[in-house]
């Protein structure tokens, strides 16, 4: 008989799941985190996430819903730090995570679960101390991004991977998003194929749901008769939303009745690489001679990003990583298509409900684009494809196979090999936090 987890560690260094998703370092990563956690509370699971204190402002622990308790550390300085600067305060992490740990029984907890390779480094070593097993979610990979670089981004640097080829070794279990990660796992990391499971994130469809797009629009100030692009994410070069508005750009250029109807909307806020020029996006809409088309919003609640999904024509999705791309299942929820690239988990993602664009050719999404606003039945078949799809992804199936996961890795757990002193993947222990 599997044994049955009662509480679970997760960890999740550079990114809290109170932090709202859409600008920053908090994007899918945050929801999945808090939306699983919430219903492994509500199967009368304890989840405590650890994570990295960013404000003095913040208590140290809060409660996210009764069983979810989210778990401030101290690492360094509350603010100013990058996610390219935390590799410097795993150390601190570490022992502000294991000083929490004091208060508690030796085996408290049942299983830890790190997200992101920075929280796999931290999770290893609880999961170690703690001698319970390590549960670890990539989100996503370097070795996956370097091979997928938007033009002028900078590369994952090489201490990343290292430290995620360590990771992949010491997890008692893997989770992927889909097959294809899981196959990247195996042929870029030398994943052990036993150890991996596949887990695909969810959407509370509860919040996202079809509605009446009119009245979206009139509490959003829309136009109601405006064919609507919406690209929704963190602005940065691997987002790509660059190649929504030279698309933009191009559709007007080949039809200049199109400037009457034709808005974008981009929703989000500066992240990664892209905040090294905030306002590059909104230049480049003037550059392009689109700027009146164009509007930036800020992140928004949940409540109102489904309003924006149904006022939405098209969500674009043109980016050039995404583990899954949770954006194009919350769309799809709401009945509105998805256009996207066709890479990392979005064909899974986005399944019979949106459209795949093989390039990241701004010809050719504008050839995808104006295909489906100039075809408004075939804007609706794709609809209701769409909420179908997206009916199969609730967070409930997620968290039954993260349950499915824990018991596995609980019933295979050995010690790591940090028991036998020794380093992984030829790497000497001296690197190893």
């Amino acid at each position: 008989m599997a044994t049955e987890p009662q509480r679970v560690a997760m960890v999740s260094v550079h990114t809290s799941p109170l932090e709202q998703p859409g600008t920053g370092d908090a994007g899918g990563m945050n929801v999945y985190i808090a939306e699983s956690a919430k219903q492994l509370a509500a199967r009368g699971i304890e989840v405590d996430i650890f994570t990295r204190r960013t404000t003095a402002d913040v208590p140290v622990d809060v409660d996210l819903v009764p069983g979810v308790r989210v778990r401030h550390v101290t690492a360094g300085p509350y603010e100013g730090l990058s996610k390219e600067d935390l590799p410097g305060q795993l150390c601190a992490f570490s022992a502000g995570t294991m000083h929490a740990g004091l208060s508690l029984p030796e085996d408290h907890y049942d299983v830890v679960h790190s997200h992101y390779w920075l929280s796999g480094q931290v999770g290893w070593l609880a999961a170690d101390r703690w001698r319970v097993a390590l549960v670890h979610s990539m989100h996503t990979m370097a070795r996956v991004k370097n091979g997928h670089l938007a033009e002028g981004d900078s590369p994952e640097p090489p201490g990343r991977e290292i430290g995620e080829v360590q990771v992949v070794e010491a997890a008692d279990r893997l989770v992927a998003n889909t097959e294809d990660e899981a196959r990247e796992l195996i042929e870029l990391y030398a994943a052990q194929p036993a150890k991996v499971s596949i887990v695909p994130p969810g959407v509370d469809l509860g919040v996202f749901a079809p509605g009446d797009r009119a009245k979206a629009r009139a509490g959003l100030g829309l136009d109601p008769a405006a064919d609507l692009l919406l690209f929704v994410g963190r602005i940065q070069p691997l987002k790509a939303p660059d190649v929504l508005l030279r698309a933009a750009h191009r559709l007007v250029a080949q039809d200049p009745a199109r400037r009457r109807t034709l808005q974008v909307a981009v929703l989000g806020g500066p992240s990664g690489s892209g905040l090294s020029h905030p306002h590059q996006l909104e230049d480049l809409a003037v550059e392009l001679g689109i700027g009146d088309l164009v509007r930036f919003v800020k992140p928004v609640a949940r409540p109102v990003l489904a309003d924006w999904y149904r006022a939405a024509d098209l969500v674009v999705m043109p980016s050039h990583s995404e583990s899954f791309g949770l954006v194009a299942i919350e769309a799809q929820a709401c009945g509105t298509p998805v256009v996207a690239a066709a890479v990392g988990g979005l064909p899974t993602a986005v399944g019979d409900g949106g459209v795949l664009v093989p390039t990241h050719d701004p010809a050719d999404w504008a050839d995808a684009i104006g295909g489906l606003l100039d075809h408004p039945l075939r804007r609706t078949v794709l609809s209701r494809k769409a909420v179908r799809h997206a009916a199969g992804f609730g967070w409930e199936a997620t968290a039954d196979r993260l349950l499915e996961v824990y018991r596995r890795a609980l019933d295979d757990h050995t010690h790591s090999p940090i028991d036998e002193g020794q380093g992984l993947a030829g790497v000497p222990r001296a690197v190893i936090p």
